[in-house]
């Protein structure tokens, strides 16, 4: 499944990680840290946010 298919996300963050952290960064969107583990997913949304997680190299990776 590529990128393409999946709803539009208010950010998305590449990463090498399979676990990762999100805070919200600054702002309105800001909330306390909460951590992700990605499994065979390759990608994790933030259940706060909506950011999205994506695995470097994973199925999910669409290599922008």
């Amino acid at each position: 499944m590529a990128t393409q298919n999946l709803p539009e996300a208010p950010e998305t963050i590449f990463t090498d990680e399979h676990r990762v952290a999100c805070d919200g960064g600054n702002g309105p969107l800001g909330h306390p840290i909460v951590w992700y583990e990605m499994g065979d997913e390759d990608m994790v949304e933030c259940g706060y946010c909506d950011r999205r997680f994506i695995l470097k190299g994973g199925k999910y990776d669409t290599g922008q």
